[in-house]
């Protein structure tokens, strides 16, 4: 008789959110918890490493009863608990890497030190009847932005990435010059609905660098220089202008994205496109990666809005999928890496 699926409690502190998860094996996300700190953090315009962990410090415990209760457990129903590891803040991956682990040690139970990046990649497969799939990826973020290959769990290839900014650090940086509230990057999605692409004409940073990496540390550049030019036109109550700004920004960052994903999956035959992380939640987005499955015959997988930005489910579908492959538990001498690789 098959035994019942693991029971995984998963928390995710790598960057400004505390988050807790339950999973049922890759079955079931039974309950995912976030508590969010934007509104701590908004005054700053970005994230503060020393607030964002002393806020996990007094956030966790209560958000693990809650998601304890939530799922109608008790802490000693848990087979086996996961944290991340990294890449993110060191002071913020600390708290719950910790706590994660002294769960498993009061409970003698499993723990899986689990790649932050690996969470997002997985993540398009929660509640997939499938089971992860080898495919081509595309993790775009707030930190990250690449393209790797899947053949399976924890058997990954990247094939490019970013070689400065991220696409969503672009998105906040151009949120901030433009006078938009924080995060700067939903704002800009929103307005960007309402504008003209064609506007404005900004650079698409290594389109025809002939690999797979991406660079969007001139987009702020190229930003200040568009206000610059417009000397007395730029008015930030102008909402026609600010809307066409957000737009052809927008449709510049977009354009290099699926591009360079499209040459991938046609360099590598993959046949399934997976998109995941938090700019993964950008509608504009997501509307041009569906316009290019239609167009290139390949199936593709968007990960869910509530799986994109940070969150603990999908450390506990990573951890359960690593249970279910074979793999064994992390050692609980395994330390934080705030660079940690998705490769070695």
């Amino acid at each position: 008789m098959a035994a019942d699926p693991a029971l995984i409690l998963a928390i995710e502190t790598s960057c400004d959110e505390t988050a807790v998860a339950i999973a049922r094996g890759t079955q079931e996300i039974l309950v995912s918890e976030v508590a969010s700190q934007i509104d701590l953090h908004a005054p700053y315009g970005g994230v503060v490493p020393e607030l964002a962990s002393r806020n996990h410090n007094t956030t966790l415990r209560p958000l693990i009863d809650v998601a304890l209760r939530n799922a109608g457990l008790t802490i000693a129903d848990i087979d086996a608990v996961a944290a991340t590891s990294g890449p993110g803040l060191a002071s913020s991956l600390l708290i719950g890497d910790t706590t994660a682990k002294a769960l498993a040690l009061a409970l003698e139970a499993p723990f899986y030190s689990i790649n932050h990046m690996e969470g997002h990649l997985l993540s398009p497969f929660i509640g997939s009847e499938t089971g992860v799939m080898s495919n081509l990826s595309l993790v775009v973020s707030g930190g990250h932005t690449m393209i790797v290959r899947v053949d399976g769990v924890a058997d990954y290839e990247v094939l490019g990435s970013t070689r400065d900014d991220a696409a969503g650090e672009a998105f906040d940086k151009a949120g901030k010059m433009l006078g938009l509230p924080y995060p700067g990057g939903p704002v800009i999605d929103r307005r960007a609905r309402d504008g003209d692409a064609k506007a404005f004409d900004f650079p698409r940073g290594m389109l025809h660098s002939g690999d797979y990496h991406f660079s969007f540390s001139g987009m702020k550049t190229a930003m200040s220089h568009r206000l610059a030019g417009l000397g007395d036109r730029w008015d930030p109550e102008d909402e026609g202008l600010l809307n066409d700004l957000c737009a052809s920004f927008q449709a510049a960052i977009i354009d290099v994205l699926v591009k360079k994903t499209i040459s991938a999956t046609s360099a590598t035959g993959a046949s399934l496109v997976t998109v995941s992380g938090g700019v993964s939640c950008n509608s504009g987005l997501r509307t041009a990666m569906q316009t290019a499955a239609e167009d290139q015959g390949f199936q593709l997988l968007l990960a869910t809005p509530s799986h994109s930005t940070d969150n603990a489910a999908m450390i506990a579908y990573a951890a359960a999928c690593r249970i279910e492959a074979g793999i064994a538990p992390s050692s609980l001498d395994t330390d934080i890496d705030p660079n940690l690789k998705l490769t070695a």
